[in-house]
C-alpha cells in the first residue's frame, strides 16, 4: 500500500465569531418602504400596505434581527396606501402616509393601539417624513424636496408647501427609471439634521434605486449633499439585491448606527421588496457611510407564523384582504373559516392573502365548497396576474395566468385539499381527497413574470385563499412551509457519474446508501453529444442549493473525440502547448425536479484576454458561500501546459453566468506537482477540501480552512487506501448518522471502479471496499467514472425513478 489510511493528527481548533457580511435581510418577503423608530431599547417598524387591508402591520424587535408582529394599525383607507413614516413624538406614536392623492395621519398612545381613524392632512405629494426642531416646531417633508409645517399636535398642516431641497445629481450615465426624489427621512446627529432620500425610481432596472443624504443645521435647510453619496445603491445586475433604496438611518441603544432599506432579491421580483439592514459609520467630516461588517445576533427563525388552523375567534395578523376589509363576510367557528364568496373568478373574488418569504415554498389548504360557490388556492399579484386552482365541486379550473385557464373533471368532490409548490417561480398544483395521495393538475408553470415590472402596482405574488360565487366556502386549514428539504426529510441517495464509453451523464438511485441501481437501465440520462461543444461530458457534480434547486456542473471534454469522429485531431488544441485533455468550457445545468433542465455552455477563455490561453477547465463543483450569500463554483484550471491548480468564482442563481473572475483557491506546495478535483465539505465549523495530489502516484489528500474560498492548509497525509492511482473525491453523509463517506474513482486499475472509506471525525477513515467488492453494491452498471452523491426525499426519488421506468431499489434489511 502506498498510504497509511488511519491518520491521527493534532488539529488545532479555534473558535471565533466572524463579523457578518451585509446587507442582511431582516424581513424576507414583501415588506417595502420600511419606516423604523427606536423607543429606548425597542424598535418598531411598518411598511407600505398598498391595497392589502388591514394595513400598516407594526413589527417589534429588541435586536434589529428578530421581529414579531404587534398589530395592524389601520383597517380601512382610501386608495393605495404607501411609504409611511412611523414616528414617536412627545410620548405619542404617529403614522404619516399618502393615499388617494393626499396625505393622512393616524396616532396612538400605545403602539399596540387602539389607533385613531385616518385624518386627512389635505396636502399632496407622497412619502411623508416627519421632523421637529429643538423649539417644538413640526414639519412634514414630502416628495420632490417639498416641506410643509404642521400644527403643534401634528394632525394638520399649517401653511403651504415649499420646495427646500433639489436632491443629489447622480451621474448621467447611471441607468435608472427617473430622478424621482422621494422617501425623505430625517435624523438628528451631532448638531445636524440629516435628510435621507430615495432617487432613481424604485423598480425597473437593477441599478435604478438609491438612498442619498444631505445635512443642515436647520430642518428647513439649506441642505448640503454628502460627498459620499449614495449611501446604498445597486451598481450592477450581478448584485444579490436589485433596486436598493428608500432608507432610514437609525441608531441603537449602544450607539451603533444602521440604515434600513428595501430591495428586490435578484431574480425574485415576485417576492416583492424585502427589508434589509447595513451598518453605518460616521466619517471624520460627519457623513454616514456603510461599512462591510458589524455584529448582529442570528435570527431565531420564529417571525410570524403563516399557517393557520382557524381555531381562534379572531383572524390572525398574517392575513390581509385585497381592496376591501369584508369582516362581515367571514366567520370563525369550531376550527373553520367560512367565507361568503363574490364575483365569478379570482379577478373579482374575495381574497385572503399572506406574504410569502421563501424562494421555494409550499402552501396547502383543506376546503369545502358549498352550493353556488367556487373556492380554491391561488398565487395572486393583482386582477390581471394570478395562477392557481379553483373548483365548484364538479370541475377544477387551473389558471396558468389571468388570461389562460383550462378545466378538468373534479372526481374528488366538494371537499378537497389543494396544494401549490412554488419552486423558484416554477409552480406545481396538486389536489387530494385526503391530503395524503396527491394528483398533479399542473407542473412547470412559470410565474416569474407576475411582478411589478410587467404589471405595475408595487405588489408581490402572494398565496391566497379565494372564494367566488354567491354561496359560501369553508377553509378548514391553511399551511405554509419553506419547501427546501432538510436531512430529516431525506430517504434516498442520487449518484451522478459519467462513463468513458459514452461521455454522457448517468444517474443511479439508492434507498440505503449501499446498493445503487442505475436509471434508464444504465443508459445515459443526458447524452454528452447533445449538450457539450466537444460532444462529450466528464466529471459531473450535483449540488442542492439553498433554494432547493439542483445544480449540475460538468466538464466539456471528450477524450476520445477523434476516435468517435467528432474532430480530426486528438485534442481540441495543440497538445504540446495546452496539454493532455485540453478544453476551455464547462456545462452548467439547473433543475427543480431532476427531469427538466436549463443548460448553459460556459467558455472560460472568452471571459477576458487573461484567460484566453487556459489549458483546461476540469471537474467543476458547486457550493454556497454563506458569507457572500452566493453560489460558488470551483474547478481545476491551468494556463497552457503548466501544472494544474484549483480556482473558484461566483456564479449567479440562474447558473448561467459567472459573477466574478476566477481566483486561486489552492495550489500544491510543490510547484512541480498538480492539484486537481477539489471537493469541499463544511462540517464542524471547518471547510474540508479533499483533492487529488499528483505527487508520485496520484491519490487523495485533505486541506482544511476556516473559510470557504481560501486559506486551506496543506496536510501531507494520504486519505485513500489504494495501491494504484485514484481521483475524483466526493464526500457525502449517511442520512441520519454522524458518518460520512469519502468516495473516489479508482482509475489506475484495469476495470475502473469507485472506492469508499468512512469517517465520523475526518481524522480516522475506515475502508469499506469498492463497488461489488464489499458492502457497496451496484445492481445494473459497472465502470462508473467521477461521481457525486446527494440526498433525495422519497417523493423526489420515486418521481425520478418513475420517469425513467426504473424500479426504486429497496433498502437492505
Amino acid at each position: 500500500m502506498k498510504h497509511t489510511l488511519t491518520i491521527i493528527l493534532a488539529l488545532a481548533i479555534s473558535l471565533f465569531a466572524e463579523a457578518q457580511t451585509f446587507p442582511k435581510a431582516i424581513l424576507k418577503g414583501d415588506y417595502p418602504d420600511p419606516s423604523i423608530v427606536r423607543d429606548g431599547k425597542d424598535f418598531y417598524m411598518t411598511h407600505s400596505p398598498f391595497f392589502y387591508a388591514p394595513g400598516f402591520l407594526i413589527w417589534h424587535s429588541t435586536d434589529l434581527v428578530n421581529w414579531k408582529p404587534v398589530c395592524r394599525a389601520v383597517t380601512e383607507y382610501e386608495g393605495s396606501a404607501m411609504a409611511p413614516d412611523l414616528v414617536k413624538y412627545k410620548g405619542r406614536f404617529y403614522i404619516y402616509y399618502p393615499a388617494a392623492g393626499t396625505n393622512w395621519v393616524v396616532w396612538a398612545d400605545d403602539i399596540r393601539g387602539p389607533w385613531s381613524k385616518p385624518i386627512d392632512l389635505k396636502v399632496g405629494g407622497i412619502d411623508p417624513g416627519h421632523v421637529a426642531d429643538k423649539d417644538g416646531n413640526r414639519y412634514l417633508y414630502l416628495s420632490n424636496g417639498e416641506m410643509v409645517k404642521l400644527t403643534p399636535d401634528g394632525l394638520a398642516v399649517d401653511g403651504e408647501k415649499k420646495k427646500v431641497y433639489d436632491g443629489w445629481a447622480y451621474p448621467k450615465h447611471w441607468v435608472t427609471e427617473c430622478m424621482c426624489l422621494e422617501s425623505p427621512k430625517l435624523t438628528y446627529h451631532d448638531g445636524y439634521y440629516y435628510l435621507t432620500s430615495a432617487e432613481g425610481g424604485t423598480a425597473g432596472p437593477a441599478t435604478s434605486h438609491m438612498a442619498v443624504t444631505a445635512r443642515s443645521k436647520s430642518p428647513a435647510g439649506p441642505w448640503e449633499n454628502s460627498p459620499y453619496n449614495p449611501i446604498v445603491h445597486t451598481y450592477t445586475a450581478d448584485d444579490n439585491w436589485w433596486s436598493k433604496g428608500h432608507g432610514t438611518l437609525i441608531d441603537d441603544a449602544q450607539g451603533n448606527w444602521w440604515i434600513v432599506y428595501h430591495a428586490y432579491a435578484n431574480g425574485y421580483h415576485t417576492l416583492g421588496r424585502q427589508t434589509l439592514i447595513e451598518p453605518i459609520e460616521w466619517t471624520k467630516d460627519g457623513w454616514p457611510v456603510t461599512k462591510s461588517s458589524a455584529s448582529l445576533p442570528e435570527t431565531d427563525g420564529k417571525g410570524m407564523e403563516l399557517s393557520d388552523s382557524f381555531d381562534g375567534d379572531k383572524l390572525g395578523l398574517q392575513w390581509t384582504f385585497w381592496r376591501e376589509y369584508p369582516m362581515d363576510k367571514i366567520s370563525l367557528k369550531n376550527g373553520n373559516l367560512t367565507v361568503e364568496g363574490k364575483g365569478s373568478s379570482p379577478a373579482d373574488a374575495l381574497l385572503m392573502l399572506v406574504t410569502a418569504s421563501d424562494k421555494n415554498y409550499e402552501v396547502c389548504s383543506e376546503i369545502t365548497v358549498k352550493s353556488n360557490a367556487e373556492a380554491g388556492l391561488m398565487l395572486y399579484y393583482d386582477e390581471e396576474a394570478f395562477a392557481g386552482v379553483m373548483t365548484d365541486g364538479k370541475t377544477f379550473t387551473i389558471y396558468s395566468d389571468a388570461k389562460n385557464k383550462r378545466a378538468v373533471k373534479n372526481s374528488i368532490g366538494k371537499h378537497f385539499f389543494a396544494k401549490i409548490h412554488n419552486r423558484g417561480n416554477t409552480v406545481g398544483i396538486m389536489v387530494s381527497r385526503d391530503g395524503k395521495a396527491w394528483t398533479t393538475l399542473a407542473d412547470g408553470m412559470d410565474v416569474s413574470g407576475l411582478n411589478h415590472n410587467k404589471f405595475g402596482g408595487f405588489y408581490a405574488l402572494r398565496p391566497a385563499l379565494c372564494a367566488a360565487g354567491k354561496g359560501k366556502s369553508v377553509f378548514h386549514s391553511f399551511g405554509y412551509r419553506n419547501a427546501v428539504p432538510q436531512e430529516k426529510d431525506m430517504s434516498a441517495y442520487l449518484l451522478v457519474f459519467h462513463k468513458d464509453d459514452t461521455h454522457s451523464l448517468h444517474m443511479a438511485l439508492s434507498t440505503d446508501g449501499y446498493t445503487f441501481t442505475a436509471l434508464n437501465d444504465g443508459k445515459p440520462i443526458i447524452k454528452g453529444d447533445t449538450i457539450a461543444e466537444q460532444k462529450g461530458i466528464r466529471d459531473p457534480h450535483i449540488y442542492r442549493g439553498p433554494d432547493g434547486a439542483f445544480y449540475l456542473a460538468m466538464t466539456d471534454l471528450h477524450i476520445f473525440a477523434q476516435k468517435e469522429g467528432y474532430r480530426d485531431t486528438e485534442w481540441e488544441r495543440d497538445g504540446k502547448k495546452y496539454g493532455w485533455g485540453n478544453n476551455r468550457g464547462l456545462v452548467l445545468m439547473k433543475s427543480w425536479d431532476l427531469i427538466n433542465w436549463k443548460r448553459t455552455n460556459l467558455n472560460l477563455d472568452k471571459m477576458s484576454a487573461e484567460f484566453s490561453e487556459i489549458g483546461c477547465a476540469w471537474a467543476p463543483e458547486t457550493t454556497y458561500d454563506e458569507e457572500k450569500g452566493k453560489l460558488m463554483i470551483y474547478f481545476t484550471m491551468r494556463f497552457g501546459n503548466e501544472r494544474n491548480k484549483l480556482y473558484y468564482a461566483y456564479v449567479n442563481d440562474d447558473f448561467n453566468r459567472l459573477e466574478s473572475v476566477p481566483q486561486l483557491l489552492f495550489q500544491y506546495p510543490d510547484k512541480k506537482s498538480s492539484a486537481i478535483d477539489a471537493d469541499i465539505t463544511h462540517v464542524g465549523g471547518k471547510y474540508r477540501m479533499f483533492y487529488v495530489a499528483h505527487d508520485g502516484t496520484p491519490g487523495i489528500k485533505q486541506a482544511v480552512s476556516d473559510r470557504i474560498n481560501g486559506g486551506y492548509e496543506y496536510n501531507p497525509q494520504w486519505y485513500d487506501p489504494e495501491p494504484s492511482s485514484c481521483e475524483a473525491p466526493n464526500v457525502w453523509k449517511r442520512i441520519g448518522e454522524d458518518k460520512w463517506v469519502l468516495m473516489y474513482d479508482c482509475y489506475g486499475i484495469k476495470k475502473h471502479n469507485f472506492g469508499f472509506v468512512e469517517t465520523s471525525d475526518f481524522v480516522n477513515f475506515t475502508p469499506i471496499g469498492r463497488f461489488n467488492e464489499g458492502v457497496m453494491k451496484t445492481t445494473n452498471f459497472s465502470s462508473p467514472k467521477h461521481g457525486a452523491v446527494i440526498h433525495l426525499t422519497m417523493e423526489e426519488a420515486k418521481k425520478l425513478a418513475n420517469h425513467w421506468h426504473t424500479a426504486l431499489p429497496e433498502a437492505e434489511k
